[in-house]
């Protein structure tokens, strides 16, 4: 049997409940500091409390501890680590090789995706080294992944769904290079994200004010059997910096599908925590931030990967316009040809619009059935392609619609000649418990009524628990109990299966090596003697100019110009690989 875990992103505990809520079976989120999200920061006492939620579920909570370190602050991280492990974290997600020496943190290590994780190789590295888990680049093919499962005994993660780095993971020194900010220490500026000129070898200018290096989201929803048949058990889900809204609901997207696979095998499948989801919203991918979804190279295959003309989110393309006019001297009007018919506008939406190469935002004062009127905006004119990046209802929505998760409990009551009344209670994660009350009441005139009033009362909830009667035994008649005793009696049930912990499945554990025989660590490099970055993404193939695949002239070393620097695009055909080089 193969547990199937879904692991969202907190940036707070808050984020993180809300995931657990909505479906997901771990959180991965950031300690006060040591995380590659620098923005993403928590104290140890949010870090316990996330836990003790979490744990109530059997879903698990890990802490990233994936930057690059400096020696002189191993003992800092080490306490950290430490502390951290008592708060009751469940894994620690790590980069410095170092880390897997301290036999004094028992709870498992896993390799980050900043570890660069592409090949049988490297993840033995890891594994021998004693992380119990791998997460893989994202830039591998279902194959790769599937040679990478036969040669390790751990777990293996893998993204499923979010933004992507165009570089490789752990080796990008773009921002370093250009603005001082260190990728490895957390420090990202995403100069993937901005406007470059592509420019050949003699100066001739192939394209201009694009994000050349912007890639749309990752989005593999629909490729999760594939991935679990490859190997894959924990399937990622990106965002440490997005807000509740996106987690809330990417979350319960990705958690029904997982749902769908169980139900459909589950004699192969079940889900790594325990509870079950109801009430709340009904997810939408489109509806929360994205650049445009791809499925990367998961069939092995190149494809268009870029958003060159969206480097940030446009949202759900809500239709085309085709009448403007004034409305006084502040406000227009804008007409749509709406893209698919029922699409509703609301006051307050937010819309998006590409014009000269960059993205131009504007809110809805007022919408009028395909009508919008708002300030004056720049740029829109007829035949302008608009999306909504804010929907105020979806938002409303996912705000006061919030998901319930509890655990299942089956309940048998056993009436023993109508003057005690034996009940017992099991949770779908296998706690037990059972009480005994005495009676001294009259008998029920009528016993089908009166088993009914057992079975409603009996069979509701209780703190996180959803009770259900699934029977109801008696040596003779039914003591007749009122509804508020009933209650009782569940409030006390659920009172007791709180007081045992739940008991999670296992995860695996790794065997750590001696410190003598640990790999040498990676170690932060001069940045003048770097490659900036290496990627699988190429922006010859993006633009049709690919000598190998589309049989193009090749244009030798191509240049991206920003602001007055230069960098320098290498290709290496035999490895289908791009690199960034300054220029």
């Amino acid at each position: 049997m193969t547990e199937l875990e879904l692991l969202a992103p907190a940036r707070n505990a808050e984020i993180g409940i809300a995931a657990i809520d909505c479906g997901a079976d771990a959180v991965y989120i950031a300690g006060p500091s040591f995380g590659a999200r620098k923005a993403a920061g928590n104290s140890l006492e949010d870090i316990a409390l996330l836990c003790d939620h979490a744990h109530k579920f059997g879903a698990r909570i890990f802490v990233t501890v994936n930057i690059l370190l400096r020696d002189e602050e191993l003992p800092q991280v080490h306490r950290f680590m430490l502390d951290a492990q008592a708060a009751g974290v469940d894994a620690f997600i790590i980069r410095d090789i170092r880390i897997c020496a301290w036999d004094d943190i028992t709870v498992p290590l896993h390799a980050s995706t900043q570890c660069a994780i592409r090949d049988a190789g490297s993840a033995r590295r890891y594994a021998e080294a004693g992380c119990s888990r791998i997460v893989l680049e994202r830039e591998l093919s279902l194959e790769q992944i599937r040679k990478i499962r036969s040669a390790v005994d751990c777990e293996i993660e893998f993204f499923v769904h979010g933004a992507l780095c165009v570089c490789y993971s752990g080796e990008c020194r773009l921002s370093e290079y250009l603005d001082g900010r260190s990728a490895d220490r957390g420090e990202c500026i995403q100069a993937c994200r901005s406007l470059y000129d592509l420019v050949d070898g003699s100066g001739r200018t192939l394209a201009k004010n694009k994000a050349l290096l912007s890639l749309r989201d990752l989005n593999l929803r629909d490729r999760l059997a594939d991935l679990a048949e490859a190997g894959v058990s924990s399937f990622k889900i990106e965002g440490r910096l997005k807000n509740i809204s996106y987690v809330r609901n990417i979350t319960r997207w990705y958690s029904l599908a997982l749902d769908a696979m169980v139900a459909k095998e589950p004699e192969k499948y079940r889900r790594a925590s325990f509870g079950r989801v109801s009430g709340g919203f009904s997810p939408d991918p489109d509806k929360t931030f994205n650049r445009g979804y791809t499925s990367l190279f998961i069939d092995g295959q190149r494809g268009k990967w870029a958003s060159m003309e969206a480097p940030k989110s446009m949202g759900e393309k809500v239709g085309t316009v085709i009448g403007l006019r004034r409305v006084d001297k502040y406000s227009i009007a804008i007409r749509l040809r709406p893209e698919k018919h029922g699409t509703t506008l609301r006051n307050g939406d937010g819309f998006a619009f590409v014009s000269k190469n960059s993205i131009v935002g504007f809110r809805a004062d007022v919408c009028n059935g395909n009508e919008i009127i708002c300030k004056d905006v720049s740029g829109i004119h007829e035949g302008t392609v608009l999306y909504r990046n804010i929907d105020t209802a979806f938002e409303k929505i996912l705000e006061k619609e919030s998901c319930r998760r509890e655990i299942p409990v089956d309940v048998t009551a056993r009436i023993e000649g109508g003057s005690s009344v034996d009940i017992s209670a099991e949770s779908e994660d296998g706690r037990q418990t059972s009480c005994r009350y005495k009676t001294d009441l009259e008998k029920a005139e009528n016993r089908d009524r009166a088993e009914a009033m057992i079975r409603e009362q009996l069979g509701k909830r209780a703190l996180h628990y959803k009770f259900k009667v699934v029977n109801v035994e008696s040596t003779g008649a039914l003591p007749l109990l009122s509804a508020s005793t009933l209650n009782s009696m569940r409030r006390l049930l659920a009172e007791d299966l709180e007081a045992i912990p739940v008991k999670a499945w296992p995860m695996a554990a790794g065997h750590r090596t001696q410190p003598d025989k640990l790999p040498a660590p990676e170690r932060l490099s001069d940045i003048s003697a770097c490659t900036l970055m290496r990627s699988k993404y190429c922006v010859r193939y993006e633009l049709g100019l690919c000598p190998v695949h589309q049989g193009a002239r090749d244009s030798g070393p191509l240049y991206l110009l920003n602001n007055g620097r230069r960098l320098k695009l290498d290709f290496n055909c035999r490895a289908c690989e791009m690199t960034v080089l300054p220029g």
